[in-house]
């Protein structure tokens, strides 16, 4: 074990738990949040099963944004498309044997880092271009998009300009889902992206990147139109009612 190993090992197990447990704490805030009013966005399903259908069109096709904003939607749907083809693509290295359907999307996986870095630059280029937008972009917001594009052109380069050892890499990976620390190959460009891979997970759970689990908790969404047949109480509400 080198200690350039142990280093990165150290990061990882520190940021993977950062990750879990920060993302797990901010789920159970939204689910402890009251919801005391009935708010769902306007035109709403009137059933669950019409909400069920209306998430399953926000998660998958960002329908309100569509709605909105065009260019954006082309741009948010295109990066985030691209990221689940990244991230699936990326769990042959911790799968031994890898499975038939992550081996299939190999091909799919390599070229959308491309599309990636393409949605991010046009949402990043949204954020100077467009006045409203520029007006409440913040700081972090132009952090958090750029450590994304570092991330995403990274990768790319050790596909199409540096290659490294993505077999070490896959064994270093492997061992450490064991907690057996193996040797990491020390190529710079390999290092600046499990760097910026892990500072990622780090500052996932305290930023506006968790906007993915918070979806599912939007009072905007998930309630049903039907204040007219049914009264809605909270259930801190209800429980004071009931004494």
């Amino acid at each position: 074990m080198t200690p350039l190993a142990a280093v990165y090992a150290a990061l990882f197990y520190v940021a993977f738990a950062v990750l879990v447990v920060g993302v797990a704490l901010k789920v159970r805030s939204y689910a402890s949040t009251p919801a005391p009013l009935k708010i769902p966005t306007t035109p709403a399903p009137t059933t669950r099963g019409g909400v069920v259908l209306r998430m399953a069109r926000e998660v998958c096709f960002f329908e309100s944004l569509f709605r909105s904003s065009l260019w954006t939607w082309v741009f948010g749907w295109t990066f985030h498309a691209a990221l689940l083809l990244v991230l699936l693509r990326h769990l042959r290295y911790v799968q031994q044997p890898v499975w038939a359907a992550i081996a299939l999307v190999q091909p799919l996986g390599t070229y959308a880092g491309f599309a990636m870095v393409a949605g991010l630059a046009g949402l990043w280029a949204r954020r100077f271009l467009v006045d409203r937008v520029r007006y409440v972009s913040t700081p972090s917001d132009h952090l958090h998009l750029a450590l994304l594009l570092a991330i995403g052109l990274s990768g790319l380069a050790m596909r199409f300009v540096a290659r490294t050892d993505v077999i070490a890499v896959k064994a270093y990976l492997l061992g450490l889902m064991h907690f057996e620390i193996g040797p990491l190959p020390a190529d710079p460009l390999l290092l600046l992206h499990l760097t910026l891979v892990a500072t990622l997970m780090l500052v996932f759970p305290i930023s506006k990147l968790l906007h993915a689990p918070g979806l599912f908790f939007s009072p905007t969404r998930h309630q049903a139109d039907d204040a007219r047949e049914h009264r809605h109480l909270a259930a801190w509400a209800a429980a004071l009612e009931r004494k």
